[in-house]
């Protein structure tokens, strides 16, 4: 019997994941609330792209709302309606901003697109005027990113364009920092600067500038509204320093057989791994199909990355594949470890950050790597 193409996916049971992944929503509530007290008195919206950073839309923003989150901003409108259906009154914007043709499915749920070049603002405006009245945008401005949005000058002269202004209603004016997780970096003061003299032209539009990091910057650019995405969800928003987060996420990945390497074997794929006396080696029923990330294989030229196993960590022993990783667990006391065991990819004290650095990447790739094998365990919130 085959499936049907729509139908979803049937649920993993945890007794037949390869790894299981445990979602804290009181740690995420309790950075959120972090974050809103350091901001001041600045709105603290929620980024919540890339299915809320890998943890879930359907379970994050009901979670942040609760808490009192009341505005979200998502990369696409699909996320965007997602995100509605979890929040029904929220204010959702779409940082992608507006495809060609597309204008119409932001009223038709309440959405606001984030107008980052003039032909968007021409097309938006042109939109409003043809009958869907002055519905609200955000203006994006970049000061320096050289990414998405209207350059400063261009975004000075929108400002004096009445008859462009007139057709819709602009609700925030916001920028991008470049290197918000380096305080002494000269751009952060180039960038505030800029960004201020754009937002004074907008009088009466709320402004934001702030992501994460930008949080904690001793600038303290919060304006009228903070954007926090990765911090949320346990990222350190101050690399050079303690995280101040809770962490959200912890992976587990299930050990499905235990074997010894002899000295001189090699493990895994094209033997980029060789034993160095007798070795112990648990394959665990985790890969790169999972998104854990192939370049924290482990070789004899680098070390990748690691594992809790009963509390020990145990570095990957060779090639990740794509359902599989391999670890040298000789370290751990043999009665200490067993077929059907579970260990530790990330979580109690490995953090998101040192995973990723591990896998010559950042925390927030993997994140949203994370894959849709796993069975998924949320913790819920207090209420």
């Amino acid at each position: 019997m085959t499936s049907k193409p729509n139908e979803p996916r049937p649920a993993i049971g945890e007794d037949e994941a390869g790894g299981l992944l445990t979602i804290d929503l009181g740690a995420l509530v309790a950075n959120w609330r972090m974050l809103a007290a350091k901001a001041g008195g600045a709105e603290t919206a929620a980024v919540v792209k890339a299915d809320a950073y890998g943890i879930g839309i359907d379970q994050a923003v009901p979670a942040l709302y609760a808490a009192g989150c009341r505005t979200f901003f998502v990369a696409h409108l699909v996320e965007a309606r997602r995100t509605r259906a979890a929040a029904p009154d929220a204010v959702i914007y779409v940082l992608n901003g507006l495809l060609p043709g597309t204008a119409a499915a932001y009223p038709a749920h309440d959405l606001r697109p984030v107008l980052g070049s003039q032909e968007e603002v021409e097309e938006w405006a042109a939109f409003c005027r043809a009958g869907a009245g002055r519905l609200p945008a955000a203006i994006h401005v970049d000061t320096g990113m050289n990414r998405l949005g209207l350059r400063a000058e261009a975004a000075l002269q929108l400002a004096e364009d009445a008859e462009l202004l007139g057709a819709f209603t602009p609700s925030l004016v916001m920028s991008h920092l470049v290197s918000a997780e380096e305080p002494e970096h000269p751009i952060n003061a180039r960038q505030v600067a800029a960004f201020t003299h754009v937002r004074e032209r907008f009088a009466g539009v709320p402004a934001s500038l702030s992501n994460s990091s930008g949080i904690f910057l001793p600038q303290a650019p919060h304006f009228d509204l903070v954007r926090p995405g990765y911090a949320l969800y346990g990222g350190n928003p101050t690399p050079e320093r303690a995280n101040p987060m809770r962490p959200v996420v912890q992976l587990e990945a299930r050990i499905i057989q235990l074997r010894w390497a002899p000295d001189g074997e090699t493990v895994g794929y094209n033997g980029h791994w060789t034993a160095q006396g007798r070795r112990r080696i648990a394959t665990l029923s985790v890969g790169y199909a999972d998104g854990y990330l192939r370049t924290a294989s482990g070789t004899n030229l680098k070390s990748g990355g690691e594992a809790l196993v009963a509390g020990v960590r145990c570095p990957f022993a060779g090639r990740i594949s794509m359902d599989l990783i391999t670890l040298d667990v000789s370290a751990v006391p043999e009665g200490a470890v067993r077929r059907g065991d579970k260990v530790i990819l990330i979580g109690n004290g490995l953090t998101v950050d040192e995973a990723g650095k591990r896998a010559g990447t950042i925390g927030y790739e993997m994140l949203t790597d994370l894959g849709k094998r796993y069975y998924r365990r949320y913790l819920p919130a207090a209420s």
